[in-house]
């Protein structure tokens, strides 16, 4: 059998047009592998088909689900906080980057720290960290369940800013519930 050229093996663009990349040219610039000059195709979601993208998006966000669902199984047994941290905490992750694949990573990021998001975004990325840390280092139990809660909430706050007036919808249902 004859193995597969190196243009076999990547699913090209239409259009692409091979072409020699200089020494003297910046790798940020031979990256562009024939797209539009404004971004490079590597980092954009649309290098791959929709099929693709779908597909991908789905594993990484049934592991997300998997391994956070696994970390609060794990948090009945003996010791058990730092592997529920851990997997919780890896779950959750999986899950968030499993968006990249729909927009692509750049895309994600400039979402995730738009003005709607931004205070989302950072108590849930910090949340990430300070479980990790109140798990793994300083070995506080219930502040890694304070975290892994909080991470909950800025995780569901966060998704909430993609659905327009969702945010304001939970405001009213909460205010109304306290009042």
């Amino acid at each position: 059998m004859i193995p597969p050229l190196p243009h076999q093996l990547l699913s090209l663009p239409s259009g692409f047009v091979p072409r020699a990349v200089q020494a003297s040219e910046p790798l940020s610039q031979a990256l562009y592998l024939g797209a539009s000059p404004a971004r490079p195709q590597v980092l954009d979601a649309s290098a791959l088909s929709f099929n693709t993208r779908l597909k991908w998006f789905v594993i990484c966000f049934v592991c997300g689900i998997f391994f956070s669902v696994l970390g609060t199984g794990l948090l009945w047994l003996p010791g058990g906080i730092k592997l529920f941290a851990v997997f919780y905490t890896f779950g959750n992750l999986a899950a968030l980057a499993s968006t990249c694949f729909l927009m692509g990573p750049v895309k994600q990021l400039k979402k995730m720290f738009e003005t709607t998001r931004l205070l989302a975004t950072i108590i849930m990325l910090l949340c990430f960290v300070f479980t990790l840390c109140a798990a793994l280092w300083w070995h506080r139990k219930g502040l890694a369940l304070l975290f892994c809660v909080l991470q909950f909430l800025s995780m569901t706050w966060y998704s909430l800013s993609y659905i327009p007036y969702a945010r304001d919808a939970v405001i009213k249902c909460c205010s109304s519930l306290l009042s």
